[in-house]
């Protein structure tokens, strides 16, 4: 693990002190595998949040429009897991 991807760990790690360990270890790895679909999904909150959204409704949205694939990403995790 090179040094950016430990800095985004943190940061990462950092955001989710309230969600379950489980929930933590599922979004952890999601980003470890998939960094440039979460890059892009942070460019487009970016872009939003310089439209003027804030940064919540701007996390939501893009979160809504990436729907899909974020499902594909955590079913196939799940199935990794079992």
């Amino acid at each position: 693990m090179g040094i950016k991807d430990f800095l985004i760990r943190k940061m990462v790690k950092s955001k989710m002190k309230n969600l379950p360990k489980d929930q933590q270890e599922m979004i952890m790895a999601l980003v470890s595998e998939n960094p440039e679909f979460f890059k892009k999904i942070q460019s487009q909150i970016e872009v939003k949040k310089k439209q003027g959204q804030n940064e919540q409704m701007a996390m939501m949205q893009t979160m809504r429009e990436n729907q899909a694939e974020i499902q594909k990403l955590v079913a196939a995790w799940q199935t990794k897991q079992k």
